[in-house]
C-alpha cells in the first residue's frame, strides 16, 4: 500500500425550477443579490495541535475513488480537511489527546455524493406536496389510490390551509393501472372547491381540477401557448385538465401561492435534509429563476445551507444577469453557496412523450398521430444565441436534451459558437442525453462536452420506453454510458429529483445493472462497474463542477465530505445494491444526517 498522503496547503447548483420558483420570486426578489451578512458559526469541536487529527475512521472499507489508491485502512480529518489517508499504523500516528476515534465497526466509508444534477428548489416543493409517486417510492398504482391519497392529505396536512391550494406531485402515467393522466374530473371528484394541481413525476405536465384551472384563467377560449399544449375533452374546446410543458409552467406562474422569504428558505431546508439522507454533501440548483437564486442567496447568507449548493439560472429568465457578476458567480463558495453557470433547455421528456426525436414515437401520445416526434423548445436560431452567449462570457452552459434531435441542435449550437477551445474551456454539460446515438458520442469528445446522463431511467421508465416510447433497440440505448467509455470519455449519473427521490443508491444500482421494474435487462453493453458507477457520482462530478481539486475523493487537502454506507457496494452482490444504506453524512467534518 502507498505511503499516506498529508495536508501540506489548504485545499483552495429543467422543467422544475417552473415548477417551484414562482413562488420563491415573489418573496425574494427583495432580497440585494451579493450582499454579504455575517454567517452564523458552527458549533467549535475540539481543536487539535498542528499535525494531529480532530477525527480518525478506521475499522472498515476505505473506498478512495482515486485509482492511483483504491482503498486505504485509515483516514484522518483535521480543521474541515481530510488530513491524512493511509495504512491504519500511519494514520493512528496522527492521534492526539482530542482526537475522536471513529471505529466503522465493518461499515465503508466513501466520499460524499456530488449531485451533477438536479433541482434544489423543486424538491423543497415535493417535500411540502402528496406523494403521488408509484411503488416502490409511494403507493400510487391507480386514479383511485392516486385519488384516496389527496383526500387523505387534504385533510392532513398544513399546507393545504397555509397556502390556499394542494399539491400532489410524483403521479406517472406509464405507472397508474389506467395509463393515462388524471383529468379535471379525476381530481374534483376528490375537491370541486380546493385549487388541486398533481404534478407528473417528469415535472413536463400537471393535471389541475376545476378550481386550479380557473384561477389559472384557462377555459375552452384560451390557446395553446408557444411550446405548450392544454389537452380538450374529446370532440371539444373544454380543457380536460392535462396541460403540457409550457402550458403546464404558464399556469403554475399565474396559481403558485406568494410565499414569504421564511417560508421560502423553509422550502429549501426541507430539500436538503432529504439530500442530506441520501449522501449528498454537493447539490445542484439546475435552472433556478431569479426568485430562486435570490432565495438561495437568503439562505446563504443567514447560515442554513449545510451542504453545497451549485445554481445554474436559467439563461432565458435572467434578464440582465446581475448575480453573474456578483459575488456568488465564480468556482468558490460563499457561506456554501455558488452560482456556477447557467441551464437552457431545449426539448421535454421522453416519457412523456414531448421530447424532441429523429424518428417516430413507438405509440404516437394522447392527440398525435403516427409519426410524431415530439418538438423543441427553440429554433435553431435562438439556441445557437443562447449558447454562444454563455460561452462568449465564459458561463459553464447545462443543457437539457432528451431526444437526439435536440442534442444534435445542441452540438451544432457549440460548433457555431465560435473555436472549440474555447468552448471546451467552460465544459458545456448536456443533461440527460437519453437518446444520445453513437455517432453523437465522439462530437461529443471533440467539442469537449461532459455527458450527465440519467440511466436511472433503465428502472423507473426502462419498460415504458421498450414497449411505448421508443421501441427495443432505443430503449435499449437510453442513456448509453457504455458508448462514452468506449470513447474514453468521463460521465456523470444523475437522479434529476425531483423527477425521482435524490437516491444516491438508487442511481448507484441503475447506472451499474440497467434492470427495469419488471426486472428486466435493458443495454448490456452499457452496464458499468461499481467502481465506475461510484466515481461518476463522486470524482467524475467533481471534475464536471471544476472542482476535482478538493471534492470528490479521499486524498489529503481536499474536504472532509464524507458518507458512511451499511455496506461495500465493491463486494456485495450487485442486485443488492439498491438495499444499501446511508448510515452517515459528513460535511467537512460535521455530522450531518445520522439513519434512525
Amino acid at each position: 500500500m502507498k505511503k499516506r498522503q498529508f495536508l501540506t496547503t489548504a485545499a483552495s447548483g429543467t422543467a422544475w425550477a417552473a415548477v417551484a420558483s414562482s413562488a420563491l420570486l415573489s418573496a425574494c426578489t427583495t432580497a440585494a443579490v451579493g450582499e454579504s451578512k455575517p454567517q452564523p458559526q458552527a458549533p467549535a469541536q475540539a481543536a487539535a495541535r498542528p499535525g494531529q487529527a480532530e477525527q480518525i475512521y478506521f475499522g472498515g472499507p476505505i473506498l478512495t475513488m482515486n485509482d492511483a489508491q483504491r482503498q486505504v485502512q485509515a483516514l484522518a480529518v483535521a480543521n474541515g480537511l481530510i488530513l491524512a489517508v493511509g495504512t491504519r499504523d500511519e494514520i493512528f500516528a496522527l492521534r492526539g489527546t482530542e482526537t475522536r476515534m471513529v471505529d466503522l465497526q465493518g461499515r465503508t466509508l466513501i466520499p460524499g455524493f456530488v449531485d451533477p444534477h438536479s433541482h434544489l428548489g423543486g424538491v423543497g416543493l415535493q417535500a411540502i406536496s402528496a406523494n403521488l409517486l408509484p411503488p416502490p417510492d409511494g403507493r400510487n398504482a391507480s386514479i383511485a389510490q392516486l385519488q384516496q391519497t389527496l383526500r387523505e392529505y387534504l385533510k392532513t396536512s398544513p399546507e393545504v390551509k397555509s397556502l390556499g391550494m394542494a399539491f400532489g406531485f410524483g403521479y406517472d402515467d406509464s405507472q397508474l393501472k389506467e395509463q393515462r393522466h388524471p383529468t379535471r374530473a379525476d381530481l374534483d371528484a376528490v375537491s370541486k372547491t380546493v385549487p388541486i394541481v398533481a404534478i407528473h413525476q417528469s415535472g413536463h405536465f400537471g393535471a389541475l381540477n376545476s378550481a386550479a384551472l380557473a384561477k389559472a384563467g384557462i377555459n375552452a377560449a384560451t390557446p395553446n401557448p408557444e411550446g405548450g399544449v392544454i389537452r380538450r375533452k374529446k370532440g371539444s374546446k373544454e380543457p380536460d385538465g392535462v396541460l403540457e410543458e409550457n402550458a403546464f409552467f404558464h399556469s403554475l406562474a399565474k396559481i403558485m401561492p406568494r410565499l414569504t422569504q421564511e417560508q421560502s428558505i423553509q422550502w429549501l431546508e426541507k430539500a436538503q435534509q432529504l439530500y442530506l439522507q441520501f449522501g449528498y454533501t454537493t447539490v445542484q440548483d439546475g435552472r433556478a429563476d431569479p426568485g430562486a437564486v435570490a432565495t438561495a442567496i437568503a439562505a446563504a447568507e443567514a447560515g442554513r445551507l449545510l451542504v453545497d449548493v451549485v445554481s445554474y439560472p436559467d439563461i432565458l429568465q435572467m434578464g440582465e444577469g446581475a448575480f453573474m457578476r456578483g459575488p456568488y458567480y465564480g468556482r468558490d463558495y460563499k457561506h456554501h453557496l455558488r452560482i456556477g453557470g447557467v441551464k437552457l433547455t431545449l426539448d421535454g421528456s421522453p416519457q412523456g412523450k414531448t421530447a424532441w426525436l429523429t424518428q417516430p414515437y413507438l405509440v404516437p401520445p394522447h392527440g398525435q398521430k403516427p409519426g410524431y416526434k415530439g418538438y423543441g423548445a427553440l429554433s435553431d436560431a435562438q439556441a445557437n444565441a443562447q449558447v454562444a452567449k454563455a460561452i462568449g462570457n465564459g458561463w459553464q452552459i447545462l443543457v437539457h436534451a432528451n431526444g437526439d434531435a435536440a442534442i444534435d441542435q445542441f452540438i451544432h449550437a457549440v460548433r457555431a459558437s465560435g473555436p472549440v477551445e474555447k468552448a471546451r474551456a467552460v465544459r458545456p454539460v448536456l443533461i440527460h442525453g437519453q437518446t444520445l446515438r453513437r455517432d453523437q458520442v465522439p462530437q461529443l469528445k471533440e467539442l469537449g462536452i461532459v455527458p450527465s446522463l440519467f440511466p436511472m431511467h433503465t428502472f423507473y421508465w426502462g419498460d415504458w420506453h421498450r414497449d411505448s416510447v421508443l421501441g427495443n433497440e432505443r430503449a435499449q440505448n437510453i442513456s448509453p454510458t457504455g458508448w462514452v467509455l468506449q470513447q474514453g470519455m468521463r460521465f456523470t449519473s444523475h437522479h434529476d429529483a425531483p423527477v425521482a427521490l435524490p437516491s444516491s443508491l438508487r442511481v448507484l444500482d441503475a447506472t451499474v445493472n440497467r434492470t427495469t421494474r419488471s426486472g428486466k435487462l435493458l443495454g448490456a453493453e452499457h452496464r458499468v462497474s461499481p467502481w465506475v458507477a461510484l466515481q461518476a457520482q463522486t470524482l467524475w462530478s467533481a471534475w464536471q463542477y471544476f472542482e476535482e481539486d478538493r471534492k470528490g475523493s479521499l486524498e489529503a487537502g481536499k474536504l472532509a465530505d464524507l458518507v458512511i454506507l451499511s455496506d461495500n457496494p465493491l463486494t456485495v452482490e450487485r442486485h443488492q445494491l439498491a438495499n444499501l444504506k446511508v448510515l452517515e453524512t459528513i460535511k467537512q467534518g460535521r455530522s450531518l444526517y445520522r439513519a434512525p
